[in-house]
């Protein structure tokens, strides 16, 4: 498959993208700054120069899937939301790609009330610093909610969400889901691993999905 990645020098998009070349699949890292690119993923990677926000209608018509593993800063937390409804827009048509989001686990539930838990994030010491993070994210799952003419797929990892080697992944719903050892946790291998089996395997549309390590 023809797979473009969006924000494939950070930790998740660089996992997915090495996963995704590891299964032999055409994959092109979609990076403003290709040099950067270059750095993180290697010389002979697939670059396509761009701007995730300019990316037109006819860009994401050359990839049978496109991976938005974009990451904001906490002051710019909204540009989640501001690049879901991007790739919304640009994302219809005959030719139109699958849509695959990685979110945040603010917007999984918890507890015994099945609380949300970005409501446990922000009582975290410092959490004014960066819980514009999972709040935008879970905008970003709401937004996606309400979208039902282009082919979307959200993903969700534990609470921590680390970089590390692939572990078996455990699939759930909207719930939190707990490790074997008692712990919320993801690393970014077990991520990759989930997602290209989404993307090879379709059994998620128009919903999201979470993903915990074994």
């Amino acid at each position: 498959m023809k797979i473009g990645i969006i924000g494939a020098t950070g930790n998740a998009g660089s996992a997915l993208f090495a996963e995704a070349a590891k299964r032999g699949h055409q994959t092109t890292a979609i990076a403003r700054n290709p040099a950067r690119a270059a750095e993180v993923l290697g010389d002979d990677a697939a670059i396509l120069e761009r701007d995730a926000f300019d990316l037109t209608a006819e860009d994401l018509a050359g990839f049978d899937v496109v991976v938005n593993a974009f990451g904001a800063a906490p002051d710019q937390a909204h540009l989640h939301v501001d690049l879901t409804q991007s790739l919304v827009d640009q994302g219809r048509g005959e030719h139109a790609p699958r849509l695959v989001f990685i979110l945040g686990a603010g917007s999984l539930t918890t507890g015994g009330d099945n609380h949300l838990f970005v409501e446990d994030l922000r009582n975290l010491p410092g959490a004014e610093a960066w819980v514009s993070i999972p709040e935008n994210q879970l905008k970003q799952l709401e937004q996606l909610r309400t979208v039902t003419e282009v082919d979307w797929v959200g993903v969700s990892p534990s609470a921590q969400f680390t970089p590390g080697e692939a572990t078996k992944p455990t699939l759930g719903g909207d719930a939190l889901l707990y490790a074997p050892d008692g712990e919320s946790h993801t690393t970014t291998g077990t991520m990759a691993v989930a997602i290209l089996d989404e993307i090879e395997e379709p059994a998620h549309r128009l919903t999201r999905f979470t993903v915990s390590d074994s």
